[in-house]
């Protein structure tokens, strides 16, 4: 089915976007990856997640993991799980002000950044060991629960939060046709080096270039980075 660039139908619980048509071979080797992966990625890192898990609790108490709505493939909702990064009673209406800047190129980061699209510079909401769990990525090992689920992938267009779409522009919606990733094409090239509109093109890109061989590429790539401390 062709994209239709006016497919958001009435309130964001109704977002609705055509699937991306996808050989069945490319689908059932990214599947068999997605599983195989995430559940050994789960096993061996499991004294990890224990430890973080109690570190969280000896730090500041309240809940281990942070749950979210997101929009994944379709624009269908789910949960997606992280480790708990900020303080429990943390208000979310900061970070979607300041999404909505971003997306719509408004703000003092446009102004001075050209909308880079990059997190909340000194989030006081974060707690210590969160901006670790941040900068290390440990955080978002939770997510490979929704891998093992199939609500994500290990590559692809990064989840969105609903308040973000409310906002897309029409073609913006195409990054919703595909399964969202833990890494993707945007995150492993130029995370927090450009614009939204600039990486929803590296999205778009993906879209269009999407093979097994290119997934585990980026795959590689991302591992690297973590490994060598290159946030992205």
């Amino acid at each position: 089915m062709a994209f239709d660039p006016h497919v958001l139908l009435g309130p964001i619980a109704s977002v609705s976007v055509p699937i991306a048509p996808t050989p069945l071979g490319y689908r059932a080797a990214k599947r068999t990856l997605d599983i195989v992966a995430s559940s050994l990625g789960l096993l061996l890192a499991s004294p990890v997640l224990a430890a973080v898990a109690v570190a969280i609790i000896v730090e500041s108490g309240g809940p281990i993991l942070f749950r979210q709505q997101r929009l994944g493939l379709g624009g269908r909702p789910f949960t997606v799980y992280k480790f708990r990064s900020m303080f429990s009673a943390a208000d979310q209406g900061s970070h979607e002000a300041h999404v909505r800047d971003l997306i719509r190129g408004e703000g003092v980061e446009a102004e001075s950044a050209e909308a880079v699209w990059i997190p909340i510079a000194a989030d006081p909401r974060v707690t210590r060991l969160g901006a670790f769990l941040r900068r290390s990525h440990l955080d978002e090992l939770p997510q490979l629960i929704n891998i093992v689920r199939g609500d994500m992938s290990l590559v692809g267009p990064r989840p969105p939060i609903p308040y973000e779409v409310e906002v897309y522009e029409p073609r913006h919606l195409r990054r919703l046709s595909v399964m969202p990733g833990l890494t993707g094409l945007w995150q492993a090239t130029a995370w927090g080096k450009v614009s939204f509109d600039e990486g929803v093109a590296l999205d778009l890109a993906y879209i269009d270039r999407r093979s097994f061989w290119f997934d585990l590429g980026l795959i590689f790539r991302t591992l690297g980075q973590i490994v060598t401390g290159r946030q992205f």
